[in-house]
């Protein structure tokens, strides 16, 4: 689950608190005390982390400035890279603390679990205060590691090189694949050669992380606001390190126990279906587009068989660039919201009309990468270790079928937005986690679930199967909302404030009168 501004979110009463912060403004070292689970998923020990500390400095400097930094208090965590092993070497993870809006509030801090895995951290500030996060609370935000800022960045400018040029390949041709895997190759040997511990880089060990981070600001008791893979995140920190937990919201939900590449195509088929229902729920879109599933399967067929190249100017701007549309672009555009979901039925209609410019142009953007800036290191040993493995190519291909049975194999041979991780994951060679990390939360922690109707990336019905287990939950689907529901709706903001606030009886009525912004309607 790669997080993006337009689809990954934001978001913890007592007066100890209100002393730690007072005790970091200090600015000196304190150790840390968190359980210590290896990399293989074992606890190591119940006491203190060897050498954990957070250790102020500076805040981080972002290619765009954030406001909310300026009046935060940043500094390193310092953790062993593989605290199951003597010796590991240590890791600087970035983190800063951005007071509340309301001075001297005494309300328990939050802490953001961020998406990906290896999504840049900080560029999600502005999205979590322009929600409220720190409104009555002190937001608490740390850099998973490997991150960017972290040290070491487990940065891959291979594969964002990659990915720019893929847009102009087709998807899932044998001659991308070889690009994919060599990419991934290549980045994997030269962090290897740096010394990186890639079998460190993992749930347990990132859940670890902000254990430590916690007893190393001093802070008693605080809640937790988790996005897409930070719920994945979020749900294996409570299970493995429940003290001091408030409060778990989940926001675009992918729980651990069933993430997988199965899940993706699980997930693309619900989102996708949602729309679909959307459209016909309304008249006029019901009457434009009659058979809109009709008319993506054609497209899907059509273009799978025979694909189109084009020349586009990428909607960031820059020269026209070559694009591949092919069954398997679409499907990576629709799943990505590389189209505005009012706009995707009109985009179907015109692409079957011989108008792919809505399509060509989403295809177009990814040609734009901020080279450098997501830790795919991360990414990588998280997905190789415990989302690929434990499922068979024909497993992915049978999700497919199941999900959307009129599209042709080679198209549901892949999962959305994860193609040839099986061939990647040979290359990245990192231990299978499943057997500790694939496990269900449970629990009497108050936990709430956001998730969006249209969210074609982590389905809203897996949310309510594991709120099933959580006896304190609450769950909210919030119509017409896509990946990280909270930035992108204000009722989803009231609710989550409302749940910060009362965690075993928030305030959910905003959700009765919603419904999604109306689809645009062009003419025939």
């Amino acid at each position: 689950m790669v997080k993006q501004p337009l689809d990954t979110a934001a978001t913890a009463a007592t007066a100890a608190a209100a002393a730690v912060l007072t005790c970091m403004a200090a600015f000196g070292p304190v150790p840390g005390s968190a359980a210590a689970p290896g990399a293989d998923g074992a606890i190591a020990g119940t006491g203190p982390t060897a050498g954990a500390r957070f250790v102020p400095g500076p805040c981080p400097k972002t290619p765009e400035p954030i406001a909310a930094l300026g009046k935060a208090r940043c500094g390193f965590l310092e953790v062993p890279e593989n605290r199951s092993r003597p010796g590991s070497r240590t890791v600087k993870l970035a983190a800063a603390v951005i007071p509340a809006v309301k001075a001297k509030s005494g309300a328990d801090p939050v802490v953001f679990m961020s998406g990906g895995p290896g999504g840049e951290t900080f560029d999600d500030i502005p999205f979590l205060v322009d929600s409220g996060l720190n409104r009555d609370r002190d937001l608490v935000v740390m850099a998973q590691r490997g991150n960017l800022h972290d040290q070491p960045n487990l940065a891959c400018p291979e594969l964002d090189r990659f990915a720019a040029r893929s847009v102009g390949l087709p998807s899932y041709a044998p001659s991308t694949q070889r690009l994919m895997v060599d990419a991934a190759k290549r980045c994997r040997d030269r962090l290897a050669a740096d010394g990186t511990d890639l079998s460190a880089y993992n749930s347990t060990e990132n859940a670890a992380d902000f254990a430590d981070l916690r007893t190393a600001l001093g802070i008693k008791r605080w809640n937790v606001y988790g996005h897409s893979y930070g719920s994945d995140l979020a749900l294996t920190y409570l299970r493995l390190h429940p003290q001091g937990v408030r409060a778990v919201a989940l926001d675009s939900a992918a729980p651990p126990q069933y993430v997988s590449l199965p899940f993706a195509w699980a997930s693309a088929g619900e989102g996708l279906g949602h729309l679909y229902r959307a459209c016909a729920a309304e008249p006029a879109c019901k009457s434009r587009y009659p058979d809109l599933a009709h008319t993506l399967n054609e497209q899907v067929r059509r273009l799978e068989a025979h694909p189109l190249t084009l020349n586009v100017r990428p909607p960031q701007g820059g020269d026209p660039v070559k694009v591949v549309l092919d069954g398997g672009a679409l499907v990576n555009v629709l799943v990505a919201k590389g189209i505005p979901f009012p706009d995707v039925p009109a985009a179907i209609d015109e692409l079957a009309r011989g108008r792919p410019e809505r399509f060509a142009k989403a295809r177009a953007a990814g040609s734009v990468q901020v080279v450098g800036q997501t830790a795919h290191g991360l990414t990588n040993s998280v997905v190789c270790s415990e989302w690929v493995p434990g499922h068979s190519a024909s497993g992915v291909l049978e999700a497919g079928r199941r999900a959307f049975p009129a599209w042709p194999d080679p198209v549901l041979a892949q999962a959305p937005q994860l193609a040839f991780q099986e061939q990647v994951c040979r290359v990245w060679n990192v231990p299978d986690r499943t057997a500790v990390q694939r496990v269900a939360p449970a629990g009497s922690v108050p936990t709430l679930f956001l998730n969006g109707t249209f969210d074609m990336k982590t389905g809203a019905s897996w949310a309510r199967r594991t709120a099933r287990a959580l006896p304190h939950s609450t769950t909210v689907q919030i119509p017409g909302i896509g990946h990280w529901v909270v930035p992108q709706s204000p009722c989803a903001q009231k609710v989550l404030a409302s749940f910060l606030t009362r965690p075993t009886a928030p305030d959910t009525g905003c959700v009765a009168g919603l419904r999604w912004e109306p689809f645009t309607i062009t003419p025939k």
